[in-house]
């Protein structure tokens, strides 16, 4: 019962370890797609699953071995094997696996968030009526033009357009979010449907209406949107991998491997990811997210976060 406990924890471990790291490389494009966003809910439950899993095996073992103390089960296990997973290289190489996924999933969020709103209401519509790219030209006083300033800079113009598309129609009304401000005679590309042109178009020249119209899978999409998404996910990744590194090399490998088979601590984390999972589930699903459902994903990302930033430095110096 007791080695069944053990490689309980172990493989739950692994499978969590791959299951998250497929549910956050899914969500750096999943925005392209129609939804439901299946492929990041089905693999994040299966890392929330095997992350609850580990938390209970961890639990047996506390109170199930007897009084033989965890560390000498797992040595003499171990031992049989003729491989130390004790080891100080295989527990700072697990320790690091782990760091690298957090740094990963920090970049993988801020993309998410960051293209949360791609492929709205209108352009799914307009996808499954078949929606095509073509070249249109402008041909009446671009209406409701806002301009998109970011940092006192404008970056851009939101507007209402009318729209001419060659053997289409010769009056298509669209959204549109242009790099320069609209005018009569101008060229833009607009997403449309032949099959339903009383959708109207939409024009947004930050995003790659190709990849929407064919709702395949894209990390980071030609056009700004894809350049500033690719920017936030380096960033976070930099920013994170910092406290990465310090706190993967900076605690001894005993107070490492403690936290990693200490009941209570792999119990906060396998809370905080289901909590996580149940937040994201609505966005992913396409159904309203409350404003509750959505603080408790964000903050509970953080607080995940959060939580194996101050286990690991409060190990810093130990042995």
């Amino acid at each position: 019962m007791r080695f069944a406990l053990v490689w309980t924890v172990r493989l739950c471990g692994a499978v969590a370890w791959i299951a998250a790291a497929v549910a956050c490389w899914w969500l750096l494009g999943v925005a392209a797609t129609p939804r439901p966003w299946t492929g990041p809910l089905v693999w994040g439950a299966v890392a929330a699953g095997c992350a609850v899993l580990r938390a209970g095996a961890l639990w047996g073992l506390r109170h199930g071995s007897g009084g033989v103390p965890p560390e000498k089960l797992r040595a003499a296990l171990d031992e049989a094997l003729g491989f130390s997973f004790d080891s100080a290289g295989w527990v700072r190489a697990r320790s690091g696996a782990l760091w690298l996924l957090v740094t990963f999933a920090c970049g993988a969020l801020f993309v998410g968030l960051m293209t949360a709103g791609t492929g709205d209401e209108q352009v799914a519509e307009l996808r499954d009526a078949g929606a095509e790219v073509s070249t249109a030209r402008v041909v009446e006083p671009p209406r409701a033009v806002r301009e998109d300033l970011g940092e006192d800079v404008v970056r851009g113009y939101m507007s209402r357009l009318v729209v001419a598309v060659p053997d289409g129609p010769a009056r298509l009304a669209t959204r549109a979010y242009t790099h320069d401000e609209p005018r009569v005679g101008a060229e833009v590309e607009v997403l449309w449907a032949r099959s339903a042109p009383e959708l109207g178009g939409y024009v947004h020249e930050r995003e790659s209406l190709r990849t929407l119209a064919a709702g395949r899978w894209e990390a980071f999409p030609a056009g700004a949107n894809g350049r500033d998404t690719l920017l936030a996910f380096v960033l976070a990744m930099v920013a994170v991998g910092v406290f990465a590194l310090v706190l993967t090399f900076t605690p001894g490998p005993r107070a490492l491997q403690k936290l990693a088979w200490s009941a209570p601590v792999q119990t906060v984390h396998a809370v905080l990811l289901t909590a996580v999972l149940v937040g994201w589930r609505p966005l992913l699903m396409g159904d309203g997210t409350s404003v509750a459902e959505g603080l408790l994903g964000v903050c509970g990302f953080g607080l995940l976060v959060l939580t194996h930033m101050v286990m690991a430095g409060r190990s810093i110096g130990a042995e």
